[in-house]
């Protein structure tokens, strides 16, 4: 096939850049020239693998505490972070994208690049539409936990004769949110449209679901061009372990690994003290990935049997863990699944309230919300997955699935395919 240039658009964490760069990298691989138009925060982590880079805003900080908690929390967080951070820079973000497209055979976004559909329907650029985890499908069939009313998960037995009506009422809600990108369709002389929160953010010409049939099964309501590719791990080949996290795992038993991913861990609060006391009363080694944030120091010295890293790779370390305690974002739980480890699920907010119920439905772990995690509660669900080997058996047939799977391989075929329709 002829060299394509393609521009892959992302915003948020390292879990919704690192797909794309699993993507870009083989697109890259296979001749190639890929793009990834992200925020500037992420420069130096795209332009390490070799791939070109192009800012795209707004861009990420952490340094906002305050905000960021805003961000994060269950009830509010995901409109917060549409309404007051990524549509309030729609014409910068349009602007961006439009310049890294120019020339592009082919626009692959992701669900918060709102201004990726209207580039399309402007500039004829062929568009491929991304999710990232099942419950953005809002299926009436396999019906996601919502972090603003994980209550509703009692009537999942009710299935779409409830849900649809439910679901129907939420995008209600929701359609004012959508009015900065109805504005600038009427700047753009474009017709007003679907609804860019829902039906509006889907491509006419491919969805891709990159995450694994294991995780979720497609469902009826699901747009008929979705194809589900399996879980695309982007693995960083060039990051080894630190020497001493590598000695402390070759020196004992499996430990358990603390971690709150690239976002909620800017906003830990005491969960690495409690997850201290909770290893400690189980007498279990542990590793604690505590990120950057220097709030995150946990109280010192350690007993021996526990280890603190600002970062290792999951694909690293999560082979090696006897339990996986995590927030649940589509990333970390992902590499948890490959890994064939139980977890523990620790949800704050957005995705991962439903990620970490898929995860107990598969029989592979327990969850804590993170409103309720201590040691205590800690004590019990670890215990309780130490206890009965069948989380561990559970978890360890899953990952034998996952790992069997080419989600990288799948959706650059998927990819290629749709550059021969152009």
């Amino acid at each position: 096939m002829t060299p394509k240039r393609i521009v892959l658009a992302t915003h948020g964490t390292l879990g919704d850049l690192h797909p794309y760069l699993a993507i870009a990298s083989e697109l890259q691989a296979r001749g190639h020239q890929p793009l990834i138009a992200t925020s500037e925060y992420h420069r130096q982590t795209v332009e390490a693998t070799g791939l070109e880079f192009h800012p795209l805003r707004p861009d990420i900080s952490f340094e906002d505490k305050q905000q960021h908690r805003r961000f994060i929390e269950p009830k509010r967080g995901l409109e917060r972070v549409i309404r007051e951070f990524i549509l309030p820079a729609l014409h910068e973000s349009y602007e961006d994208l439009s310049f890294a497209a120019q020339g592009a055979d082919l626009l692959i976004s992701q669900v918060l690049i709102f201004a990726a559909p209207l580039i399309a329907e402007k500039f004829g650029v062929h568009w491929v539409s991304t999710e990232l985890q099942p419950g953005a499908f809002m299926s009436a069939y396999d019906p996601p936990v919502l972090a603003p009313l994980p209550s509703l998960a009692r009537f999942r037995g009710l299935g779409p004769i409830f849900h649809k009506p439910v679901f129907g009422f939420a995008k209600l809600i929701g359609r004012n949110w959508s009015e900065p990108v109805y504005q600038l369709r009427t700047e753009l002389g474009l017709a007003r449209g679907l609804d860019p929160l829902f039906e509006g953010r889907n491509s006419s010409h491919l969805i891709l679901a990159l995450f694994s049939r294991t995780f979720a099964e497609p469902q009826l309501d699901w747009p008929p061009n979705t194809l589900v590719t399996g879980f695309p791990f982007y693995d960083e080949n060039d990051l080894h372990l630190p020497p001493t996290l590598h000695n402390f795992l070759d020196s004992g038993e499996p430990p358990i690994v603390f971690t709150l991913g690239s976002s909620v861990v800017w906003a830990a609060g005491s969960f690495y003290d409690e997850s201290v006391a909770a290893a400690t009363t189980l007498g279990k080694r542990a590793v604690l990935l505590v990120g950057h944030d220097p709030l995150n120091k946990v109280r010192e010295p350690l007993p021996s049997h526990i280890i603190a890293i600002n970062y290792a790779p999951y694909a690293r370390v999560f082979p090696r863990a006897a339990i996986v305690v995590h927030q649940g974002g589509i990333g970390t739980t992902a590499q948890a699944l490959r890994a064939g480890r139980p977890m523990v699920v620790v949800p704050c907010g957005g995705d991962q309230y439903d990620n970490s119920a898929r995860v107990e439905r598969l029989g592979a772990g327990l969850t804590i919300t993170q409103e309720r995690y201590n040691r205590a509660r800690a004590i019990v669900a670890l215990r309780e997955i130490l206890e009965h080997p069948k989380y561990g058996e559970r978890a360890e047939t899953l990952g034998q699935r996952i790992r069997a799977e080419d989600g990288v391989r799948d959706a650059c075929d998927a990819i290629e395919e749709q550059l021969t329709k152009e």
